[in-house]
């Protein structure tokens, strides 16, 4: 079924072959995979009088099987409480990345970057603006990058492509020669310069004019964007840009989970208001309104009855999509844990062998979107430092050491019990009095199940209390 509505989405011959894949994958993971389809689900007649195939309708049920995961996985890794701290040795430098990351919401942003992302990849576009830094997610879907042979995981720039009609380009400032035609609109990164070009009429090809007026020069020495692959394996378009898609492996099932639920739905309302059978001969001058409280009148030989259905087809096909949901999950590490299991509070142990499935795929999603995309801006904003005075809301920050090593510290997976945490201040305080461990190593290993910043600052203010109570 997903191939038959893919053939229905138009492919621009204009474009890449990945950009049709990562436009039809999108559409899956935002809901707009029926949008294509000409007829609602309830739509049995053409206007003509011709049946229409269930193929050619839109479900009335939708179950967003794939987002759910998506959105489940993404939890895990940028939420508010699994959110990684930047370590380095550096601690002035720690804290300012630390005041720079708050400011600048790069927790929204990885959240977004790695939903979008979901569908095989995505790009974080970097801006110094008067001393602040920006962050902005882009879809990988119109860009093309250019990496270094010598050093093939450094960009040497990036190329945004597609196609915009005039009259969106007349509404942003632009003059154009024909509101109702299609242009080319390009725009390009490289390391010292994001470079726009006058947009062109489709078919009038190269060469390209530069718009002086909004090409800028960033001066950064590098490219100012992070290109992200979402997962290992192969690629979701079989292009070497692209990462493995989140979800794929679970789009038949969730379409057939959506035609599956509205049948039942039609059968549901059709038992709600069956049809009715009248055989001939009829009373004279009978009308014929169905209802409870109206009454038909038949001949000697006339008879009437409603045409029911049976309620266990309903119960089966529940029972059948709880099954294709379970083998759905299965296939893309989805959560299969049902809270009505839960009888008692659980440890955060034992919630993590339950859910051992999502945190694999979480797993995975940690290198690409942490150690690599995260670490990855942490290292622009230190280089950014050495071109630019950075603000924060206390002051200027002092330049960055760009030799400095930059680590992810990641806070478990789930919190911990009040026994949870008993036993772990157990043990660390039985480690730190026989010397195996410093109270600094102890404060870092509880800092994130006590929302503690900065390590440094809280072990002096437990020394200051300390010494105040002696």
């Amino acid at each position: 079924m997903f191939d038959t509505i893919c053939q229905l989405i138009p492919h621009d011959p204009d474009y890449p072959n990945r950009t049709w894949v990562l436009d039809t994958l999108t559409r899956v993971m935002n809901g707009h995979l029926y949008d294509i389809l000409p007829y609602d689900f309830h739509d049995e007649r053409s206007s003509a009088g011709d049946y229409i195939p269930l193929r050619k309708r839109r479900p009335s049920v939708r179950y967003p099987l794939c987002r759910v995961v998506v959105e489940d996985s993404v939890s895990l890794l940028f939420s508010e409480g699994h959110f990684p701290t930047i370590d380095c040795p550096d601690r002035v430098m720690q804290g300012s990345l630390a005041t720079i990351i708050r400011g600048s919401g790069v927790n929204l942003v990885m959240t977004e970057a790695a939903t979008r992302g979901s569908v095989g990849s995505v790009a974080i576009l970097m801006r110094v603006l008067n001393g602040r830094i920006f962050f902005q997610v882009m879809d990988s879907m119109y860009l093309t990058p250019t990496w270094n042979p010598k050093e093939p995981d450094t960009l040497l720039g990036i190329t945004e492509r597609y196609k915009v009609s005039g009259g969106q380009l007349s509404s942003n400032g632009y003059t154009v020669s024909d509101p109702n035609a299609d242009y080319w609109f390009q725009r390009s990164w490289d390391n010292d310069s994001e470079t726009w070009f006058v947009p062109c009429l489709i078919g009038e090809g190269y060469p390209l004019i530069m718009d002086v007026v909004r090409t800028v020069c960033h001066g950064l020495g590098f490219v100012p964007i992070v290109w992200i692959r979402n997962l290992p394996g192969y690629s979701s378009t079989g292009d070497s840009n692209d990462g493995a898609c989140t979800f794929r492996a679970a789009i038949e099932t969730q379409i057939e989970i959506d035609y599956q639920l509205s049948q039942a739905g039609r059968g549901l309302k059709y038992s709600s208001d069956p049809t009715l059978l009248l055989k001939e001969p009829i009373g004279s001058d009978t009308d014929i309104i169905k209802g409870a409280g109206n009454a038909l009148i038949v001949g000697e030989k006339g008879d009437a009855r409603l045409l029911e259905i049976g309620g266990t087809a309903a119960a089966a096909v529940v029972d059948y999509v709880r099954t294709l949901r379970e083998l759905a999950l299965e296939s893309i590490h989805g959560n299969r844990s049902s809270p009505e299991r839960f009888t008692t509070a659980q440890s955060g142990r034992a919630l993590e062998l339950m859910n051992q499935g999502l945190l694999w795929l979480a797993d995975n999603l940690r290198i690409t979107y942490g150690e690599v995309a995260l670490l990855s801006l942490a290292r622009m904003i230190v280089r950014a430092s050495s071109r630019y005075t950075l603000r924060a809301p206390q002051g200027d920050l002092p330049p960055m050491d760009a030799t400095c090593a930059l680590s992810l510290k990641w806070p478990r997976w789930y919190p911990m019990s009040a026994a949870d945490r008993q036993l772990d201040a157990t043990t660390l305080s039985t480690l730190m009095t026989s010397g195996l461990i410093s109270r600094a190593s102890a404060m870092r290993a509880i800092a994130d199940t006590y929302d503690i910043d900065n390590v440094t600052t809280e072990l002096e203010q437990c020394a200051a209390e300390q010494d105040e109570g002696s």
